[in-house]
């Protein structure tokens, strides 16, 4: 059942949706600012049962900064990336592409996404790296 998830294929990171920028000459015909600069990036998952689990699973009360989900997801994408590449997993571990430690993606995807691995370790039981952290799941 568990290699039958290549669903997994991951954490599939769209970084595109839009880029507006929208600019406005000022006095000076040299100087242009930028008043609107917005990117989305949306992560995508193959696994429908996750997003219920997920929903479940928020809680402002539990909720940490964003630089918290930012280096645990760091950690997880190298160690996802590095059973990939192993090729010892078969197909579920698929390399994730996309993630970049110098973007900022926001608190709402850092959050799905170290959440995502929260999933795979906790209700998957399958293991991604050793020291991960230990979050209250409902």
């Amino acid at each position: 059942m568990k290699k039958a998830i290549p669903v997994l294929i991951a954490v599939l990171f769209v970084v595109a949706c839009s880029t507006q920028k929208a600019a406005r000459s000022t006095k000076h015909a040299n100087n242009v600012q930028i008043e609107n600069d917005s990117t989305e990036y949306a992560m995508e998952t193959f696994d429908g049962k996750f997003d219920s689990w997920y929903e479940m699973q928020k809680s402002k009360a539990t909720d940490r900064s964003q630089e918290y989900y930012e280096q645990w997801n760091q950690k997880y994408v190298a160690a996802w990336n590095a059973k990939a590449a192993s090729g010892q997993y078969g197909s579920f571990f698929e390399p994730i592409s996309g993630y970049e430690p110098n973007i900022d993606y926001g608190f709402e995807l850092n959050h799905r996404l170290f959440y995502y691995f929260q999933y795979v370790e906790n209700v998957l039981k399958i293991k991604i790296m050793d020291g991960s952290p230990h979050v209250l799941l409902h």
